[in-house]
């Protein structure tokens, strides 16, 4: 049983519950003098409080995924094996192509908690797929979930490469709360089928490379190298593995909380890489703590490191990227209300910044729901759908319509907007949905 399943989290519940019940049962019979009821009593003590923190300690990683599978738990993954760089880009796969070593698959590992996607073939509803993903550089290995959407599989896309969301999610958290909770691939599903979000694929992961350690995507001096990995590991292995665009334009950076600082800092510090970045309930600089520990280093080198994480201090003393940004915050409930202002106020052409406003709400997932789906439209807007193809098979099947330089004939055209207001100043205000009920 996997270390996430829910089969082992209600296997070490029933346990524990069986342990207490036969404690109570059996207490009477131990309450004797000597050493057999003693070490009866002490034994009976030890195994229902080693069951009852196992059923904790296991639903609290299976809720947040400290460690996703038994290897990550016993730290048997802490290098990467060696790899084979592909350079074909996974060209005439219909899936990912695993065999180029930086993106491993997972198996169904996790997909079986996984709700809501609608039962059909993958040229119909798309697939998800777990896998491992590898860093090259960094040799951090971190799992994810993958979305490919219908049209992925559809023969007239066969050669047609994809525009890429990199969604990341909160921490403590995990790509679980990526599916379950926002229903990212649920809600992309939907949208590309009305017509209002282009075929994407979508790459869910977590913040942290080095797990249960709070790595904020950093590069820490000396330690694990987390901006590395989103900005040169992680593209690499998709570009290396899927039909996915090789240009900046086409790739986006996606979160909530954690996840959303990430998106900010990923594509303000790496434009080259991201071209746009949506941040529900993100904060605007990055600070140590204690589940970060000292991300920086010391003296002025240090200083100096964290003041470049400061978004704010970035756009006071630095030219702005030309990047796209969407922020969401609420006037009630929260606590970066008044930061998310602050940066609105500070964006500077060529960087644009649209934002998600709501009148109440909170650091939590009620909230999100509420802007996840007008956040993916918008996204959207903003990848370009590569026009670059992969090269043709050595054989086409007679009759197959494609446009110019291989592209699909009639490639699917730009979403609709969400619905927003634009204020004096230009700046786009994105409607939330209303909650349902």
């Amino acid at each position: 049983m996997g270390l996430t399943s829910q089969s082992l989290e209600y296997t070490v519940i029933v346990l524990a519950v069986a342990c207490v019940a036969a404690t109570v049962w059996l207490w009477p019979r131990l309450s004797r003098r000597g050493i057999g009821p003693v070490l009866g009593r002490l034994g009976a003590i030890v195994v229902t409080q080693v069951s009852i923190v196992c059923a904790l300690a296991l639903a609290v990683n299976t809720n947040f995924e400290f460690y996703g599978n038994w290897d990550e738990l016993l730290g048997n993954n802490e290098k990467a094996p060696p790899v084979a760089v592909s350079q074909g880009g996974g060209q005439y796969a219909s899936v990912g192509n695993m065999k180029a070593g930086l993106i491993q698959p997972a198996g169904p590992q996790g997909l079986d908690r996984v709700t809501g996607l609608p039962k059909g073939p993958a040229n119909k509803v798309g697939k998800m797929e777990s896998v491992r993903i590898i860093g090259r550089r960094t040799r951090a290995i971190n799992p994810g979930f993958v979305y490919l959407p219908p049209q992925y599989f559809q023969q007239q896309y066969r050669r047609q490469r994809f525009p890429v969301m990199v969604v990341i999610s909160g921490y403590p958290g995990g790509i679980m709360n990526l599916a379950q909770h926002l229903q990212v691939p649920q809600n992309a599903g939907r949208l590309i089928a009305q017509g209002r979000m282009q075929p994407t694929v979508i790459v869910m992961v977590r913040p942290t490379i080095a797990p249960p350690r709070d790595t904020e995507c950093v590069d820490v001096p000396g330690g694990p190298q987390a901006e590395t990995f989103f900005t040169k590991d992680l593209p690499d292995a998709m570009k290396s593995t899927y039909r996915v665009g090789h240009d900046p334009s086409a790739w986006g950076a996606f979160g909530y909380s954690s996840g959303g600082t990430c998106s900010l800092q990923l594509a303000m510090r790496n434009p080259k890489v991201y071209t746009s970045a949506v941040s529900l309930s993100g904060d605007y600089a990055i600070k140590d703590d204690l589940t970060t520990g000292s991300l920086f280093g010391a003296g002025p080198a240090g200083a100096q490191r964290e003041r470049e994480h400061d978004l704010l201090w970035r756009l006071k003393h630095l030219p702005a990227p030309q990047v796209s940004t969407l922020v969401a915050s609420s006037r009630k409930g929260e606590a970066d209300y008044g930061a998310t202002m602050q940066f609105i106020h500070a964006v500077k052409a060529p960087m644009t910044v649209d934002s998600i406003i709501l009148p109440q709400g909170s650091h939590q997932f009620t909230t999100w729901r509420r802007e996840v789906v007008p956040a993916l439209e918008w996204q959207s807007q903003q990848l370009t759908f590569p026009q670059d193809t992969v090269p043709l098979p050595a054989q086409r099947k007679p009759g197959a319509k494609v446009g110019q330089g291989g592209a699909p004939a009639k490639p699917t055209g730009p979403a609709k907007a969400p619905a927003g207001t634009t204020d004096d100043k230009g700046r786009r205000r994105v409607e939330a949905e209303r909650p349902q009920g």
